[in-house]
């Protein structure tokens, strides 16, 4: 006879209360772990360092040598530029374009804008 059962026989033979079960508390990491980095506002963290890893492939060699996306605050990914005349090529040039790309990797929701500052 199994010890569990054993006991619970003698428990209702007793008359003692019954023993509440516990319910499975066990939950796969991969259903833990999106709600908690979206409780520890992590979530946004992660979406900017992926942006920040695929900026060179998404804008080429010579734009990524010359800029750096340096955050992702609240749908707006904001890039570094370090001369002047590149900005003004970003700004007013290519930026429909860049923010295509990285809405159709990324999808709009973590990108809505871009900001390039020079410095």
């Amino acid at each position: 006879m199994n010890p569990s059962l054993r006991a619970a026989v003698i428990a209702e033979w007793r008359g003692l209360p019954e023993k509440k079960t516990r319910t499975e508390r066990w939950q796969a990491p991969s259903d833990v772990l999106p709600k908690l980095m979206q409780r520890l506002g992590l979530r946004e963290r992660l979406h900017e360092t992926e942006v920040i890893d695929a900026w060179s492939t998404i804008v080429g060699e010579f734009i990524a040598a010359h800029s750096a996306p340096v955050a992702l605050r609240e749908g707006v990914l904001y890039v570094r530029v370090l001369q002047p005349a590149l900005h003004y090529e970003l700004e007013q040039i290519s930026k429909m374009e860049i923010l295509r790309k990285l809405k159709q990797r990324f999808g709009s929701k973590t990108i809505r804008d871009i900001r390039f500052r020079v410095g």
